[in-house]
């Protein structure tokens, strides 16, 4: 049985804003997606989530977003991905 969670909310904020930088990340999202775990390990070693449209590497530990591809490409700049608390 694994401890992992299997599934995470993904926000994709302006990044200025992702490391706290005044407005909560649920607030400020300009995209959400809901990930599941695909039971693969992702480039990074981390497991890999998908679901709609975004596909995540992910450390459960900290809960940070070690990779993510969203609609097949990398995120533009500026932008960042968080897991919503």
């Amino acid at each position: 049985m694994t401890t992992e969670p299997q599934r995470f909310t993904i926000l994709l904020v302006p990044e200025h804003l992702a490391a706290g930088g005044g407005a909560a990340p649920e607030e400020s999202a300009v995209r959400s997606a809901v990930v599941e775990a695909t039971g693969e390990t992702g480039a990074t070693g981390y497991p890999r989530y998908a679901g709609e449209g975004v596909v995540a590497d992910i450390d459960p530990r900290t809960r940070a977003v070690e990779g993510v591809l969203v609609d097949g490409a990398e995120l533009d700049y500026g932008i960042a991905a968080v897991i919503a608390s």
